[in-house]
């Protein structure tokens, strides 16, 4: 499966974005989905996920209530909803994609990666 991260961009703090996740391929019903955060200079972090059900999501403590991952069978597509975005959220986001049911929050287990797409919140 191929993997094409979009939706990036500049916002203010309080803002929202969508970000997409474009798979090629395969179905999106054939994986679990995550989500990661590279904030400049620091390490990948997790994000959230929706698992291979599509029923399931978890999210991180610093995104709960805040973002959302849902996706779309139709667009084959898997989309990071950020709301209430704060500075801290600033980064690079990349997509990634596992074969298992349940997935994980560490990023060394996912087998597919998109490219990446920045995110800038403004202060």
């Amino acid at each position: 499966v191929q993997l094409q991260a979009s939706g990036g961009g500049l916002v203010q703090a309080g803002g929202s974005l969508r970000l997409s996740c474009a798979a090629s391929g395969r179905s999106i019903s054939d994986y679990t989905w995550a989500w990661f955060h590279q904030a400049p200079g620091k390490d990948r972090e997790y994000v959230a996920r929706i698992k291979r059900s599509g029923f399931r999501t978890d999210y991180a403590d610093s995104v709960k209530g805040r973002f959302t991952v849902p996706r779309d069978r139709a667009n084959n597509t898997v989309y990071l909803e950020m709301n209430s975005l704060r500075p801290e959220d600033t980064g690079v986001y990349f997509c990634a994609a596992h074969r298992s049911g349940l997935g994980s929050d560490k990023a060394d287990v996912y087998d597919y990666w998109g490219q990446g797409t920045l995110v800038t919140v403004s202060s």
